[in-house]
């Protein structure tokens, strides 16, 4: 019985992660063309507006992780959460102008943001406990990531409004609500003192050095999520053209990301991150000089390179460059810098230079970026110990 209620669980939050990375699928890479087509905002305010996102993000997930730690009901948080942002994201359309639709994604983002670490705590836990695998969970949002943008292309093209993408976040938010009634209640409880941590990390120079060498590389590919619809029309094509490019892109992640593990243990985790990044690298640099819509369509199944196998495998690297005491604290401000800093300023940074310069110009920026970050990654292969990079991962 015991069982088969794990088994239970385990597929219901399989069937959470795909409902909320199909809401966040529905919403994030057609959010620019949203604003730009529908509310007649310059690249430079669409920046500003998306770039919000992951600044809020770097500044709210922390609160939620003390909100989580003080209440001891992190399930109980994430249906606020949810509920919140799913409510909100129906009413965004009717706003306007430019300040009201900063203000509007301000606080979406306030509880969007909290979702995914809260989700992640409580499941990490759960297959922590029951011997079960936290990348076939993930998996599951990848999956829905990819089909929501897909649907999305087409409900667009047919109907021609964009306001779809709000009512379809927040229904995949409210369907995720039901399978979270499954979900364990508790997470792990926090032992690792931040400030202590910072105070450790901060003396290991490879360790920093990845944390730049991740600003520059993934910042890129984060950035890229909120531009690409805008990329794709350039070339001449449509909106389910975008679609198709998100199934084929986010869709490619999964095999890469569910083999991650045999190729690191093959390769070596940081030939593996340098792999990753050289295909992010050339990608940009193709899309710099204006290639037909074909060429970028077939393109984008190399995201299961850059992403699929970059995600585990900095994960990876980021745990043996930190000292054991500190490893959380490590991850915690790995996701800090890419997740957020990182997606913040290439994001606005895209919109600036579309402005300024076109979209070509932008990932032409991105590839000169992905490249120092490569530069670096060398740097860091030369200034971490060989027992650390060499040690195999169980």
């Amino acid at each position: 019985m015991e069982v088969q209620h794990t088994e239970k669980t385990y597929r219901f939050i399989q069937v959470f992660y795909f409902f909320v990375f199909f809401g966040f699928g529905s919403l994030f890479p057609l959010l620019s063309v949203f604003l730009e087509q529908e509310k007649g905002l310059n690249h430079t305010e669409i920046g500003m507006i998306i770039a919000a996102l992951p600044l809020i993000t770097i500044f709210i997930q922390p609160i939620w992780g003390m909100l989580s730690d003080y209440t001891r009901r992190p399930k109980r948080l994430l249906m606020v959460a949810a509920i919140a942002a799913a409510g909100l994201g129906f009413f965004y359309p009717l706003l306007q102008p430019f300040p009201i639709l900063l203000v509007g994604i301000i606080v979406i983002a306030l509880f969007q943001s909290g979702i995914v670490p809260l989700s992640d705590s409580l499941s990490l836990s759960f297959v922590q406990t029951n011997g079960k695998e936290y990348g076939n969970i993930r998996l599951w949002g990848a999956i829905g990531f990819a089909v929501s943008v897909f649907v999305l292309g087409r409900v667009t093209d047919l109907t021609g409004s964009l306001d779809w993408i709000f009512y379809f976040f927040s229904a995949g938010l409210i369907f995720a609500l039901i399978a979270l009634t499954q979900f364990p209640r508790k997470a792990d409880d926090v032992s690792v003192s931040f400030r202590t941590g910072i105070g450790i990390l901060i003396k290991q120079k490879a360790f920093l050095l990845f944390l730049f060498s991740n600003f520059l590389i993934f910042g890129p590919v984060l950035a890229n999520n909120y531009y690409f619809g805008t990329f794709i029309l350039s070339v001449g094509g449509t909106l389910s053209g975008v679609g198709i490019t998100f199934l084929l892109a986010a869709g490619s992640e999964a095999p890469f990301m569910k083999f991650a593990q045999q190729v690191i243990n093959k390769m070596g985790v940081l030939q593996v991150i340098l792999l990753s990044a050289s295909v992010s690298c050339l990608r940009w640099l193709l899309y710099f000089f204006d290639p037909s819509s074909t060429v970028v369509y077939l393109s984008t199944i190399v995201q299961g390179i850059s992403v699929g196998l970059y995600i585990p495998a900095a994960l990876i690297l980021v745990r043996e460059l930190a000292p054991r005491q500190v490893r959380a604290t490590a991850v915690g401000l790995y996701s800090a810098v890419g997740n957020g800093i990182g997606n913040a300023f290439f994001t606005f940074m895209g919109g600036v230079l579309i402005d300024a310069w076109d979209v070509n110009g932008m990932y032409g920026f991105f590839s000169l970026m992905t490249f120092l970050g490569i530069v670096l990654l060398i740097v860091v292969q030369q200034t971490a110990s060989n027992h650390s990079l060499k040690e195999k991962v169980s």
